[in-house]
């Protein structure tokens, strides 16, 4: 029997890497009596794996981990003891039954992420960055190709971003970004601002300080592609889980 759990990492847990992460969870799950199953062998490790690690700093309402269960659990009782194990900084939403079938985890469906990219404080307030900022924003989604040098772990190639942003739009003095996620194609928020950043100009000597890091990201869903006949549909991770009573 599998498990999907869903649940959000805030406040100074965000600062905890993805290892730090999965230890974590293994004490909770011990903490909580959650019947997980082991893997066999000399050296037996909880089976546990996540949809996709979230980088540190980061903040979010959706993240995933799937889990083997050796019997079932209520999920509304699941999720009052993880919470009652765990601390501040990572909630549990919910956990649900899944599919036992390899193909469905969530690290093997998951297709695209939203991400909420906001301007930290003292940027705002800095006379290096434009009050109309979004506008430009605008502007550099609006180009039919975005093209980049992008760094993956066994070389560096040109893309076009453009085709990796499903959806974006300004919200109050954020922009809200769809980007593709999974293990075919990846892009990361950080790496569209970078880009917008050049692309205005704002990366020049005088604008030094101005980069990702002057941000805030914050994902908030990941989603499963389930369309047919060249139809993109997404639909959540959470979407594919049912409640166990």
């Amino acid at each position: 029997m599998k498990a999907r759990i869903k649940f959000r990492k805030y406040g100074a847990l965000r600062f905890i890497g993805h290892l730090d992460v999965m230890r974590y969870f293994q004490k909770v799950m011990r903490r909580a009596e959650i019947p997980i199953a082991f893997t066999g062998g000399f050296s037996p490790h909880m089976i546990m794996s996540f949809a996709s690690p979230l980088g540190i700093g980061l903040e979010s309402d959706g993240e995933y981990l799937d889990i083997e269960l050796t019997e079932p659990i209520k999920s509304n009782e699941a999720v009052r003891r993880m919470n009652e194990a765990g601390v501040e900084g990572i909630e549990i939403l919910s956990f649900l039954q899944i599919a036992e079938e390899k193909k469905m985890t969530g690290m093997t469906i998951l297709a695209a992420a939203d991400y909420l990219v906001t301007p930290k404080a003292d940027l705002c307030s800095s006379k290096l960055f434009p009050v109309n900022w979004q506008d430009t924003f605008s502007s550099f989604m609006k180009q039919d190709e975005i093209r980049v040098m992008k760094q993956t772990k066994r070389s560096e190639r040109e893309v076009d971003l453009r085709p990796l942003i499903y959806h974006w739009e300004c919200r109050g003095d954020s922009v809200f970004v769809r980007t593709a996620a999974g293990s075919t194609e990846n892009l990361k928020p950080d790496l569209i601002i970078d880009t917008f950043l050049k692309y205005a100009g704002w990366l020049s000597p005088a604008r030094e300080s101005l980069t990702a890091a002057s941000f805030t990201f914050r994902r908030l869903e990941m989603y499963a592609e389930t369309g047919r006949d060249g139809k993109k549909e997404l639909v959540t991770l959470e979407s594919f889980g049912g409640e166990m009573n």
